[in-house]
């Protein structure tokens, strides 16, 4: 099966032959591209073009972030699977706002409602967060009454405040209380987590975009502008609270995560390369359990049940069957 790379040293990302080399001070390493699904690069590294030739053949996504961890971009190889009657669909359904906001509700809908079954996990085992599901809970009934997708995002908007909020009474460590949400750049441990977790997780969904026929550019929920991707942002929603949030509170319900893996920036609050490897493989570990699915009777991993649901996305599309988002058992 093949994997996701991570690459956090400085050095070059060269061709060897048909094969990738990655060179740094410390070592020099071979890395067959015949087991990569795509490539993180949170390093500073040096590629060349023959590299995204070599890449783009083997359908070889690489992301890349910045130094303060960052999403910054994604070289995106010739898209083999790109349609152009699945994106004149996807034109079609963002122009017909009613339409777009049938969809948009569901990307909301799942998001809080998966949401509101990790905080009944936590709840069930004894930690006193009951008001802040049922915030979660009136926020998930407003849903079908909001007009327009600007309301329809203040109203989740509101519901991710009350459940981050029920952090501090889960984790229970004063160090990594959440306050607030900030961003760019955040001010806290909690948030640096959540932020740096969010960006891995709509890259991830970016790459399994990537194996399907829609087209990233044209989502529904998050505005088709001058962003060069949208699409990945509407599914993230579904997936954040199952695999990134529970990543979070694992990592630190555990202290497998500490406050020696941040440092402080002028800017802000960074996450050390020695919390982002945890988080990464913690990350990880969730996305490649597996679900059983009665429908297909066989299990699939939760990386799997990402592309299934952008298979249901084009279902809706192509007016097959109407979309309703993936919803947690737990």
């Amino acid at each position: 099966m093949k994997k996701s790379i991570y690459i956090f040293s400085d050095g070059d990302l060269i061709r060897k032959d048909n094969t990738l080399r990655f060179l740094c001070e410390e070592r020099q390493q071979y890395l067959p591209v015949e087991d990569i699904a795509e490539i993180y690069a949170f390093g500073e590294i040096n590629i060349t073009k023959k590299l995204l030739e070599l890449l783009s053949q083997k359908e070889i996504i690489l992301h890349y972030f910045n130094y303060y961890g960052y999403y910054m971009g994604t070289f995106y190889p010739r898209e083999h699977y790109n349609s152009g009657y699945m994106i004149l669909k996807q034109a079609q359904c963002y122009s017909d706002m009613d339409r777009r906001l049938i969809l948009a509700k569901q990307f909301i809908k799942g998001s809080l409602e998966n949401i509101r079954i990790v905080l009944k996990y936590y709840e069930n085992r004894g930690k006193e967060i009951d008001s802040y599901r049922k915030a979660v809970e009136l926020d998930l009934e407003r849903i079908e009454e909001q007009p327009d997708i600007e309301r329809l995002m203040a109203v989740e908007g509101h519901a991710r405040e009350s459940y981050y909020k029920s952090f501090d009474e889960i984790l229970g460590v004063p160090a990594f209380e959440f306050d607030h949400r900030t961003r760019r750049p955040p001010q806290n441990y909690l948030n640096t987590l959540i932020s740096f977790g969010n960006s891995v997780m709509y890259t991830v969904v970016l790459s399994e975009i990537y194996k399907t026929h829609l087209d990233p550019r044209i989502g529904f929920l998050h505005s088709t502008n001058f962003r060069r991707f949208s699409l990945n942002l509407d599914v993230a929603e579904i997936f954040k609270p199952i695999i990134i949030d529970r990543a979070i509170l694992s990592c630190v319900g555990k202290r497998q995560i500490k406050e020696s893996d941040f440092k402080k920036d002028y800017e802000g609050i960074l996450l050390k390369d020695s919390g982002k490897q945890v988080f990464l493989q913690e990350m990880e570990k969730r996305l490649e359990n597996t679900i059983e699915i009665k429908a297909l009777k066989r299990n699939v991993s939760y990386r799997r049940l990402i592309r299934m649901e952008l298979y249901k996305l084009e279902k809706d599309l192509m007016g097959e069957v109407p979309y309703e988002p993936f919803l947690s058992r737990w």
